[in-house]
């Protein structure tokens, strides 16, 4: 694949649109990589997930809820969850919306290492 693949918003919007549930859509699969886009609707039902995950926080604010610690969040921030943990989004505003890479095999990745200098 030697082209870009442009994900924009409006893209993502439509991939909530016509999926399934109409809060989870699916703009790119490749391999263990997948990338999305989440709408929640009033209360977020997750259940921990198979991979490992990142959330780009694309819009609103609220609390983050992770292996049972609450933290708030905003617009512009990059939430990790490893595989398996569980998760969820919390009193949230009507804006909300977030990127959601999943990522790796099975059971996640190996454990955090230190970045290299």
């Amino acid at each position: 694949m030697n082209d870009v693949k442009r994900m924009r918003v409006s893209d993502a919007l439509k991939a909530i649109e016509t999926s399934n549930d109409g809060l989870y859509g699916v703009l790119l699969a490749r391999g263990t990589l997948e990338i999305g886009f989440y709408r929640p609707g009033e209360t977020d039902l997750q259940q921990p997930h198979d991979q490992d995950e990142i959330y780009f926080i694309q819009s609103g604010e609220g609390f983050f809820e992770c292996a049972g610690v609450s933290r708030p969040f905003e617009a512009g921030e990059a939430l990790f969850v490893a595989a398996g943990v569980d998760h969820r989004f919390l009193d949230y505003s009507d804006d909300f919306t977030a990127w959601v890479v999943f990522y790796g095999p099975p059971g996640g990745e190996a454990e955090d290492e230190p970045p290299s200098a």
